[in-house]
């Protein structure tokens, strides 16, 4: 899951660079072309690279991932509920402000109550790409390209996250945690399937 992780980190920070080109002064055309180009480069596949196996993940590498990724959606649903245009999207974000504070308040209460401190993965840059991601997401104008690629990136990190909390299910040793986990896949579900239609949405609109 790591490699897959790092690999994951260097397709959406790539996305992010290409999103935060979009500035104030570019004109929609501009925005919606770098939206699109960040979307193809969070859909692309990662590649032939070079793989080595995967480091088992301890519980204190489970609890510090999920709390960045629950961090980081609940910080780019604030910006989505603010500057999204389309209601579904501002409604999309609120409930990624609610839902992933919520899981991110019980995954700290449980390595409370468990003594565990989270320690990220060796090499991991979780918290720099989610950083980019949320910092392109500021720095973009409203409007149509905004949605879009808030989105995408949505469908395309939800994805992910859903097959980490699967192989972090697999890998937790205590109890408790893998619990934890077990009740939080079907809300990732829930969301996934919510971006995919909106997503969906979007497109349709943009070719009529």
């Amino acid at each position: 899951m790591h490699s897959a992780i790092r690999r994951t980190s260097i397709v959406a920070l790539t996305a992010a660079a290409l999103v935060a080109a979009c500035s104030k002064g570019e004109n929609n055309a501009d925005s919606a072309r770098l939206a699109d180009s960040a979307a193809a480069a969070a859909a692309a596949p990662a590649g032939s690279t070079t793989t080595t196996a995967a480091p088992t993940l301890t519980d204190a590498n489970i609890v510090a991932i999920l709390d960045e990724a629950n961090m980081a959606d609940s910080a780019s649903g604030s910006v989505a509920a603010t500057k999204g245009t389309n209601a579904e999207v501002k409604s999309f974000g609120r409930d990624m402000m609610r839902d992933h504070h919520a899981l991110r308040k019980m995954g700290q209460d449980l390595a409370k109550k468990l003594n565990v401190t989270p320690q990220p993965p060796a090499n991991d840059s979780s918290e720099a790409r989610d950083k980019a991601w949320v910092d392109s997401l500021q720095a973009m104008p409203k409007g149509t390209a905004f949605d879009k690629a808030y989105m995408d990136h949505e469908v395309g990190v939800h994805t992910q996250v859903l097959s980490t909390l699967h192989t972090a299910q697999n890998a937790a040793q205590n109890a408790e945690l893998k619990d934890l986990i077990t009740k939080a896949i079907p809300t990732i579900e829930s969301h996934l399937k919510k971006a995919q239609d909106i997503q969906s949405k979007l497109q349709s609109a943009s070719s009529q």
